[in-house]
């Protein structure tokens, strides 16, 4: 059984325990990284043809005026299929209690029937928000397990919270 590990996430300038830092990394990838680690699933980063601002204060004021519009932004690109993958990890910043709106364009380029999709997010404080909700919406027919929200600050030491996250699907008998 394989599984696709699909995710956006965002380097640059980046709120982080309190202050604003620049990012080599975004803090989603880093959750992303670790998942595939432990899974062995394929990764596929969600990327904007049309990416915010290097800075925080300009990429705040965008990814806002986006949810406000309710836009979907255009995607570089998109797996080719995801057919052959029966658990999709999507991992994403918590954008004002949900989901960036590029994540909303991948979710609707896709039939997510008979599919599972596991949520993770990163965030410094919010924690998983609407974005359940919001996916079940998008992908009614697609089994919405439960989430894992990382602290972004605390994203470097999240290994064994994500392998714990793992083991209950495994308890559950579903695939890990």
């Amino acid at each position: 059984m394989a599984c696709l590990i699909a995710f956006y996430s965002r380097e640059h300038e980046n709120y982080v325990n309190g202050t604003i830092q620049n990012l080599e990394v975004g803090n989603t990838e880093i959750a992303a990284g670790m998942l595939q680690k432990l899974t062995e699933g394929t990764m596929f980063k969600i990327e904007p043809v049309q990416p915010y601002a290097k800075g925080y204060n300009d990429c705040i004021a965008q990814a806002q005026s986006d949810q406000r519009r309710d836009a979907r932004p255009e995607l570089k690109g998109y797996p080719e299929s995801i057919d052959d993958y029966d658990v999709i990890y999507l991992g994403f910043p918590n954008y004002w209690n949900t989901m960036p709106m590029a994540v909303f364009t991948f979710l609707e380029h896709f039939d997510f029937s008979k599919k599972t999709i596991r949520p993770f997010c990163t965030h410094e404080g919010s924690g998983m928000g609407i974005s359940e909700k919001d996916i079940r919406r998008l992908c009614p027919e697609a089994k919405i397990e439960q989430g894992l929200a990382i602290h972004g600050g605390g994203v470097a030491k999240a290994e064994p919270e994500i392998r714990a996250w793992l083991e209950n699907f495994r308890k559950d008998g579903s695939i890990a």
